[in-house]
């Protein structure tokens, strides 16, 4: 028994040393745990934060920014470093501000100018990439995960988005990734998204064509230098928010769509290259009568005047857009040459402003589809297979109303290092297509189809210019049963020295002089005062 009460009493004594034992070495560790800490929280690191990511941007001609043009503020705040409610005044989302600034850790956000800087705000000026009245949108293109993909966004994309230093602030951490107080933090503040793509685009010119075409629903507005073949604005229609591309993508108008670049049916207008054609061949004398309507191989065509217009030669005939002297014109060419001088003049051939923006070659009918007397009347006045796009019919004025030069249009005028100049500038391509004598004899009529036509919507009191307008079938038809028809209109100004070529399609627009003519008209008017101001 007592054997037992000693055996116990061992036990017991084990277990306490043993608990002992235990305590000792927790608090062993502990201690050493502790001392760690302090190490470790003695440690410093660099915690940065990167605040916006810095894009190269897109000019025009004059080196104004068409993107990067606005600038928002962005700050960095270190909640451990400021005060909620002072801070929270400045911020423009304030919901959002206070909701980041409960977690504790660094957090960038967009403020107001009342914003100070101070040990724990950092404040950065920072472009914002499209305004919210963007200009040349459908040139410019969009983005989709920070990557271009499409217009100069897609064409450039490597250059706009190298590898670019972006704004940041950094700041010195504890081994626990807590900011120090006390510490000056470092600044970075960049600017190289000055960098970028110089275009042709005339901003101001740009502004102009897209207010005048504010009303057009569908269609397209082209401007150019009828010297060098310079675009200075692309306008299409209906626009559309690059930063809500889901909604475009679902508008039954397609608003993605660059319509200067898709090729419609040209109608009246292509009598420009039949009159051409017919004076390079030495046909400047020819006379038809018209009585409403003319026999091709038993098929009537009509004249949109069914009563005729009686005798007409070339100019009266243009002034008057004679459908049925035109055909008796076109039975009269050689086919070869009518059809060789409509391939010098760009029909039929894609136009390559950069990488990814590539206009239509439209279709121009074979040798063989003119041989067929009624594809070959139909052609004469710009219908049947032919069509165009509004770029190919801009770059046909350009050649009349330049004495027979043609420019091949061009978009890129060059690169940036730094937005004050452009580098590697491309040199304006240029060909004669017809002779200076059968130019001056078009732009001739051209100018006699708007000042001797006492209907033309064109003319104005305020500027001399040429013009030729179309009313285009399509051969589709609204629920009345109407013929559905693009209305068009080309035309260069001023009239004694061109230096402008405008060309306006209006899908389903009806007549060209009664939709499209007056919006040519306000565009010559305006770029006009334009010029006037800019020599002041």
């Amino acid at each position: 028994m007592i054997r037992k009460r000693g055996e116990n009493a061992v036990i017991i004594l084990t277990a306490i040393f043993f608990t002992l034992f235990i305590v000792l070495i927790f608090r062993y560790y502990s201690i050493a745990w502790n001392q760690k800490n302090v190490s470790v929280a003695q440690l410093e690191h660099t915690f940065t934060i990167e605040v916006g990511k810095t894009q190269g941007t897109i000019y025009d001609c004059n080196l104004k920014p068409l993107i990067n043009s606005e600038n928002e503020l962005r700050a960095v705040a270190v909640p451990s470093l400021l005060e909620c409610d002072k801070t929270g005044e400045c911020a423009i989302d304030k919901d959002n501000f206070y909701k980041e600034f409960e977690k504790g850790k660094p957090f960038v956000f967009k403020c107001s100018d009342k914003a100070i800087e101070s040990e724990g705000l950092t404040v950065f000026e920072v472009p914002v990439r499209y305004s919210e009245a963007q200009k040349a949108q459908h040139i410019i293109g969009y983005l989709s995960q920070g990557l271009g993909v499409d217009g100069i966004e897609y064409a450039y994309n490597s250059i706009l988005r190298s590898n670019f230093p972006t704004n940041s602030v950094a700041y010195t951490t504890d081994g626990f990734g807590r900011i120090l107080s006390g510490v000056r933090k470092e600044v970075f503040r960049t600017n190289t998204y000055k960098s970028g793509v110089v275009l042709t685009i005339d901003e101001e010119i740009q502004d102009i064509c897209e207010k005048c075409g504010n009303g057009i629903d569908t269609g397209a507005i082209v401007c150019t230098n009828i010297i060098n073949g310079d675009i200075l604005a692309i306008a299409s229609f209906p626009v559309y928010d690059p930063e809500k591309i889901e909604a475009a993508i679902k508008d039954e108008r397609s608003p993605l769509i660059n319509r200067a670049l898709y090729s419609y049916s040209v109608g009246s207008i292509f009598k420009l290259v039949t009159a051409s054609a017919a004076l390079e061949q030495g046909m400047e004398n020819h006379l038809y009568n018209c009585i409403g309507n003319i026999g091709i191989e038993g098929r009537y065509f009509n004249c949109h005047k069914l009563d005729g217009h009686g005798f007409q030669n070339m100019a009266e005939a243009m002034t008057n857009s004679c459908n049925t002297y035109f055909i008796d014109l076109a039975r009269s060419l050689d086919i070869s040459e009518y059809r060789r001088l409509a391939t010098y003049l760009g029909f039929g051939k894609e136009s390559h402003l950069c990488s990814g923006i590539i206009a239509s070659g439209g279709v121009l009918p074979t040798e063989k589809d003119l041989s067929v007397p009624a594809e070959l009347a139909n052609f004469s006045f710009g219908q049947g297979k032919l069509t165009a796009t509004p770029l190919q019919i801009t770059q046909l004025t350009c050649a009349i109303a330049n004495k027979g030069k043609m420019p091949i249009l061009r978009l890129i005028k060059g690169l940036t290092p730094d937005g004050e100049k452009p580098v590697v500038e491309k040199s304006p391509q240029i060909s004669v297509v017809m002779s200076e004598k059968t130019a001056e004899k078009i732009s001739d009529m051209m100018v006699l189809a708007v000042n001797e036509n006492e209907h033309s919507n064109a003319k104005s009191s305020k500027i001399s210019l040429g013009a030729k307008t179309s009313t285009a079938q399509t051969g589709k038809y609204n629920d009345r049963q109407e013929e559905l028809c693009h209305a068009w209109i080309t035309g260069f100004f001023p009239a004694k020295a061109p230096k402008y070529a405008v060309t306006v399609l209006i899908e389903n627009g009806g007549y060209g002089n009664d939709a499209a003519a007056p919006v040519f008209r306000e565009i010559a008017e305006k770029i006009t005062e334009l010029d006037k101001n800019r020599k002041k």
